[in-house]
This record gives structure tokens, C-alpha cells and sequence, in this order.
């Protein structure tokens, strides 16, 4: 270990003694708990596992969760095999039909996004579940698959202490309006530009 002057030492420990009165008075200015409506959003990758790293760290606690996946249905994830092991505190409805270049369905696609939309209000009725994930419900507003206005509006009105997550690119400036937290994943480098495909345990 390299030896430290006790000067610098003594300088560091008052400079981090001043930073922790700082955040100590700024985590005691917090008194709100609510449930919050949460957006992961942005070109980069990430945002559903994000998703799924949050309905994780609730199931830690003992809490329900459920999931919605608006657009990925047909595929076999990893996520849902390893949230199979929670049994019936994770409630997983996989209610897509693909990317809507692969359907190339119209209304095929408004009807399995309206399916999906029915079951996430079931699920954000129930007061067992504490953590919601609406898997790519930005792709089926962008698309125009719900009426966003409706949709807002119940994500809004949500019960108290329920915590909701939509995911997906380009989300509409009016859920962004409404959330607590929004998240933009940039996009920085991604392998699929160096021809790399879509791998087990990575991309599902």
C-alpha cells in the first residue's frame, strides 16, 4: 500500500466530512413516497433490461410484479425463464406479434396492442402488484396503436404507491410530460454495427 502524507490525509477526511453534511442534508430534504411513473427511453440499449433490474430488486423485497410486453411476444427470452422461478409473484403476459416490419399487419397490430393495453390495466388494478413494466409501450404509441391521450391518462390516474415502467425508443412528449423519471439511453458504439448478431443472454 502506498504510504499516504498525514497532511493529505487530514485534507481528505475534512473534505469528505463537509460532502457528507451535504448529502446527509439533501436526503433529509426528501419526506415524498409515492408511486412513481418511470420512462426508459433513447436509441441505446438497455432500457428494458433496466426494466427488469428494477422488477428484480422488488421482488427482493417481497413485492408482486408484472409485465406486459407489448411488441416482443413470439420471442424466447432469459428474463421470463429466470422470473418463472418467482412462481406467481411475477405476472408475465408476452402479448406482441413481432416488430411491426415483421407483422406488416395493421390491424393485426392494433388488436394485439389493445390486448396488451387491457392487461396492464388489469395488472395496475391489482393492489397485490407493486411494479408494472409495459415492456415497448413507447413502439406500439409511436406507431399509433393506442390513443396516447387515453393512455396518459390512466398512467396518470394510476392507483397510489404504484410504480409503473414503460420502455422503449421515442417516447411521446406527453408521457414524458407526466413522468417522474425519464431516462434517455444514448447510443455510443453497439456491435451490431460491426456485424454481430443478436446472442443468447445478451439481446434476449
Amino acid at each position: 500500500m502506498t504510504d499516504i502524507d498525514p497532511k493529505d490525509e487530514e485534507r481528505h477526511r475534512a473534505k469528505m466530512a463537509k460532502r457528507k453534511a451535504v448529502q446527509d442534508a439533501e436526503v433529509a430534504g426528501k419526506t415524498i413516497e409515492k408511486g412513481l411513473l418511470i420512462v426508459n427511453t433513447g436509441p441505446g440499449k438497455g432500457k428494458t433490461t433496466a426494466a427488469f433490474g428494477l422488477a428484480l430488486r422488488m421482488l427482493g423485497y417481497g413485492k408482486r410484479v408484472g409485465v406486459v410486453q407489448f411488441i416482443k411476444g413470439k420471442w424466447h427470452t432469459g428474463e421470463k425463464e429466470a422470473f418463472a422461478a418467482f412462481g406467481d409473484r411475477v405476472v408475465w403476459h408476452a402479448m406482441g406479434e413481432g416488430f411491426t416490419w415483421e407483422t406488416q399487419d395493421l390491424k393485426r397490430d392494433i388488436a394485439a396492442a389493445e390486448a396488451a393495453w387491457a392487461r396492464a390495466l388489469e395488472l395496475m388494478a391489482d393492489p397485490s402488484i407493486s411494479l408494472v413494466v409495459l415492456d415497448e409501450l413507447n413502439i406500439a404509441l409511436r406507431y399509433d396503436y393506442l390513443d396516447l391521450d387515453k393512455v396518459v391518462a390512466a398512467l396518470k390516474g394510476r392507483r397510489e404507491g404504484l410504480h409503473v415502467v414503460v420502455t422503449g425508443r421515442n417516447a411521446k412528449p406527453a408521457l414524458v410530460e407526466v413522468a417522474d423519471l425519464v431516462t434517455e439511453m444514448g447510443l455510443t458504439k453497439h456491435h451490431f454495427a460491426a456485424g454481430v448478431k443478436a446472442q443468447q443472454g445478451i439481446e434476449f
